[in-house]
């Protein structure tokens, strides 16, 4: 979840601003936290266990395939 807000942050306000200095983007930052702050909104997950597992399990695999390992 701290990578999914940290890639919403870099979208809706880092890319999209100018930044003369890294005081303007530490203010800049500190607004959004406070406007997000202002009115949060849950995170929904959408994926089940069940298809995290399986996501996991498929990454195992492909990684043991690269590297030779045998169930």
């Amino acid at each position: 979840m701290v990578e999914r807000f940290f890639a919403e942050i870099t979208r809706k306000r880092i890319r999209r601003g100018a930044f003369k200095s890294l005081t303007d983007l530490e203010i800049a930052i500190y607004k959004y936290l406070a406007e997000h702050n202002e009115h949060p909104k849950p995170f929904v997950w959408t994926a089940t266990t069940n298809d995290i597992l399986a996501k996991v399990d498929k990454a195992c695999d492909a990684l043991k395939a690269v590297v030779g390992i045998k169930r």
